[in-house]
Parts: C-alpha cells; structure tokens; sequence
C-alpha cells in the first residue's frame, strides 16, 4: 500500500475547514438564537431540546476537529496509516472512508 500524503494531507485540511465552520456556525446559533422564547411552554420546550441537540452536534463537531488535527500530526511526524494497536498499515480503503482512522480494520471491530 502506498499513501499519498499530499492528498491525504489536503483532504484533512479540507475536513478541519468544514468541521471549524460548523463549529463556529452552531456556536453563533446557540449564541445568537434565531427562535426567541415565548410566554408559550410548548415553544420553550422545543426551544431547549432544539439547543440541547445543537450543543451535542456542537460536541460532536469539536471531537471530530480533534481526531483531524490529531491525523494532521500523525502526517507530520510520519506515523499516519499506522494502526495504534499493531502498527500494521491501515487499509487504503479504510483511509478513504475515515482519513482520521486510527485502527485498522481487525483493530476497530
């Protein structure tokens, strides 16, 4: 197998853009909500969950922000595609599908 580090470098690049533009989307949403509470008790429990699920996509986004950047370091000091647990080299189509993987395909199951 033979990684192209460029590209894959230039597709976690692509991936920490959007994933910091949904951060910073969601976070302006929470901040700044477009749907003001009412006297209403049925519109402000829509309201909460609404924000309550925000704040898990919100999670969600700055986890996977975290597993891109941390694959941006394994690129630069030489350890990308590399399983944590054996060391073998992940599958290519696996790098593909989660440029972020960490495991190969007997270590993630």
């Amino acid at each position: 197998m033979s990684i192209d580090f460029d590209a894959a470098k230039q597709d976690l690049l692509k991936l920490k853009e959007e994933y910091e533009t949904r951060i910073n989307k969601i976070e302006d949403h929470i901040q700044h909500p477009q749907d003001s509470l009412n006297e209403h008790w049925d519109d402000q429990a829509i309201s909460y969950r609404q924000n309550d699920m925000r704040k898990n996509l919100l999670g969600e986004a700055r986890q996977s922000l975290i597993y891109v950047e941390n694959a941006l370091s394994r690129i630069e000091n030489g350890t990308y595609g590399e399983c944590e647990v054996c060391g073998e080299p992940i599958e290519e189509k696996r790098l593909e599908a989660l440029p972020y993987a960490t495991l190969c395909m007997d270590h993630a199951e």
